[in-house]
C-alpha cells in the first residue's frame, strides 16, 4: 500500500495533467488524495514544495516504466535498449499521459517561476546524461561532447512530439515513427564522430521494439533520477 505522501504526489500529477500547475489547489488536491489539507502541508510545507516534489515524482515513476522488463526477457543489444528506452516514453497509456503531461506543465511554469528552474534543469541533465550513457554503449568510440549534442537533441525532440501527441496534433505511431528516425540519423552520426566502430552500425528499430499499448493499457523523477515528465527516469 502507497505511503501517504504518495498517495498525495500521484494526486498532484493527476491534478497537474488535467488542471495545469497554476489549477493546483491544496483543497483539490486534498480531495483528490482523499487526505486533509493539514496533512499535506504537514509532508510539503507549502506549494512550492508540492510542486518541486511531484516533478521528483513522476521523474523518478518515468524512470520505472523505461526500465520495465517482463521476467525472463532476454538481454537486449545496446541499440535495442536505447530504442526501447525513448519509445516507452511515447505509449498510450494512463501513466504516461499523465507523466508527460505533468513534465510538460510544470516545464511551461518554470518559464515564470524560478523556483521551479534549478530543480528541472537538473533533472532535465540527469535525463541527457541516460541517454548520452545508451548512446554511448551503442558507439563507444564516440567523442563525450558529440554523445551529449544527440542526446540533447533527442530527448528535446521527445518532449516536442510527446506534446504534440498529447495535445492532439500528432498521431502517436507517426510520433514513434518520427522518434525511430531520429535516433538512426543520431546513431549514424556519432558512427561518423567516432570513425565508425565495428560491429556498431545502426539497427532499426526491429520487433524487439516497444509497441504501443493500446488506451486501456496503463505512460521524467526526482531531479537526481530523468517524466520522466514529462517521464521525465526518463519525462514527457
Amino acid at each position: 500500500m502507497a505511503s501517504r505522501s504518495t498517495q498525495i504526489l500521484e494526486a498532484a500529477a493527476r491534478v497537474i495533467a488535467r488542471r495545469g500547475v497554476r489549477g493546483l489547489r491544496v483543497e483539490e488536491l486534498a480531495a483528490e488524495a482523499g487526505v486533509s489539507t493539514a496533512l499535506i502541508y504537514y509532508h510539503f510545507k507549502d506549494r512550492t514544495g508540492i510542486l518541486l516534489r511531484t516533478l521528483e515524482f513522476i521523474n523518478d515513476r518515468a524512470e520505472r516504466y523505461t526500465a520495465h522488463r517482463e521476467p525472463g526477457a532476454g538481454a537486449l543489444s545496446p541499440r535495442e535498449e536505447l530504442d526501447r528506452t525513448l519509445l516507452l516514453e511515447l505509449q498510450d497509456t494512463t501513466e504516461v499521459r499523465e507523466n508527460s503531461s505533468a513534465w510538460g506543465e510544470l516545464r511551461a511554469s518554470a518559464v515564470f517561476d524560478e523556483a521551479l528552474r534549478e530543480d528541472l534543469a537538473r533533472a532535465t541533465l540527469v535525463w541527457n546524461q541516460e541517454v548520452a550513457g545508451l548512446l554511448g554503449a551503442v558507439r563507444p568510440t564516440a567523442p563525450a561532447p558529440a554523445l551529449a549534442a544527440s542526446a540533447e537533441r533527442l530527448t528535446a525532440l521527445m518532449e516536442g512530439l510527446s506534446m504534440r501527441w498529447l495535445s492532439g496534433t500528432l498521431p502517436i505511431a507517426h510520433a514513434r515513427t518520427l522518434m525511430g528516425e531520429a535516433i538512426d540519423t543520431e546513431v549514424e552520426r556519432l558512427g561518423r564522430a567516432g570513425g565508425g566502430a565495428a560491429g556498431s552500425a545502426p539497427q532499426p528499430a526491429g520487433p524487439s521494439a516497444p509497441q504501443p499499448a493500446g488506451p486501456s493499457a496503463r505512460e521524467p523523477a526526482g531531479p537526481s533520477s530523468p517524466p520522466s515528465a514529462g517521464q521525465p527516469e526518463n519525462p514527457a
